[in-house]
């Protein structure tokens, strides 16, 4: 059954200063066919289950105001976490100070200069990062994403709101609840290509899905710290999530099958592994994710050589 279509709390933010939602949100979304997301210029729509029921936002930038509105039984406590959701407490002073700018690489200083309206968000929903973090684990992005969005259609319900109220988007979706994740039955993991080691890691997590959920008041280094305690999760998928549920500044993905040797071309002109690329960003620790978003953005890409990890089909094995 959809939610009802009534309107709940409404409110307006003001960014400050520069701001982008596209380039804000865009990294909590996983892949186009993220139904949990619609991203429009100057508009975005996010669905999602708090502790009290699913929840709609949506958001329309006018300037710099960020005009929100909210609909679904969540939608009271969805609303208290825009601020951080939208990135608006994430601080780039010291970044930006000449004294710490002066130390970063021309490639970074300019990506920065043009970049002003990018933030960190920090949505603080640990299950709803881990969940589609642990579905990239050792496979290419391509079956990471077919697979959650297949996942989303049979098992996500309906926003509140979509399809019901004109301005909802129809598609929009709620994803799984930690109870509707460790509910889905084995078979379905293997048809959409999930294999046993990636669908037990997550039915251990969500088994533990209260509990990570406190994690979001704990700061980031300790929460990805403690996510690592849960067999199947390590370092990589910890700051994965880390990154969006906190808006880590410094959190680095080591362990992803091409970050490294891209750090390594930017910043040296060569390929390197882990160890290399966090020893080229030791000089910027406390902001080493913000460098690598600013090298992201820049527009830089690193030399291919040889043939592209290919897409695996696990279903028949």
């Amino acid at each position: 059954m959809r939610a009802a279509a009534t309107a709940g709390p409404a409110a307006v933010y003001d960014t400050a200063g520069p701001y982008s939602l596209s380039q804000t949100l865009g990294i909590i979304r996983r892949g186009p066919g993220d139904r949990t997301m619609a991203l429009a210029p100057g508009l975005a729509w996010l669905a999602f289950t708090t502790s009290l029921g699913p929840a709609t936002l949506g958001i329309t930038q006018r300037a710099s105001r960020l005009h929100v509105r909210s609909w679904g039984a969540g939608a009271e406590q969805a609303l208290a976490g825009v601020p951080s959701l939208l990135g608006l407490h994430d601080d780039w002073t010291a970044f930006d100070s000449p004294t710490f700018a002066a130390t970063l690489p021309h490639r970074v200083r300019e990506a920065r200069r043009r970049h002003q309206s990018v933030r960190l968000p920090s949505t603080g929903r640990i299950v709803d990062a881990l969940v589609p973090a642990i579905l990239e684990q050792k496979v290419t992005t391509l079956e990471a994403v077919r697979a959650y969005t297949a996942l989303l259609r049979k098992y996500g319900t309906p926003a509140p709101g979509a399809g019901l109220h004109p301005d909802v988007p129809g598609t929009l979706t709620v994803a799984p609840t930690a109870a509707q994740w460790a509910a889905i039955p084995s078979w379905d993991w293997h048809r959409v290509g999930v294999g046993p080691q990636r669908s037990d890691t997550i039915q251990r997590m969500v088994r533990s899905a209260s509990g990570l959920e406190r994690l979001n008041q704990l700061p980031a280094k300790e929460a990805g710290r403690k996510m690592q305690s849960i067999p199947g999760i390590g370092v990589w998928t910890a700051a994965e999530a880390t990154q969006r549920t906190h808006g880590d500044p410094d959190q680095v993905s080591v362990g992803d099958y091409h970050l490294a040797a891209y750090v390594g071309w930017a910043l040296a002109g060569k390929p390197v592994d882990d160890a290399g690329m966090l020893e080229l960003l030791q000089p910027w620790q406390g902001h080493r994710q913000r460098v690598v978003r600013m090298l992201q953005l820049s527009g830089f890409r690193k030399p291919t050589f040889g043939p592209r990890m290919t897409v695996q089909d696990h279903r028949r094995h």
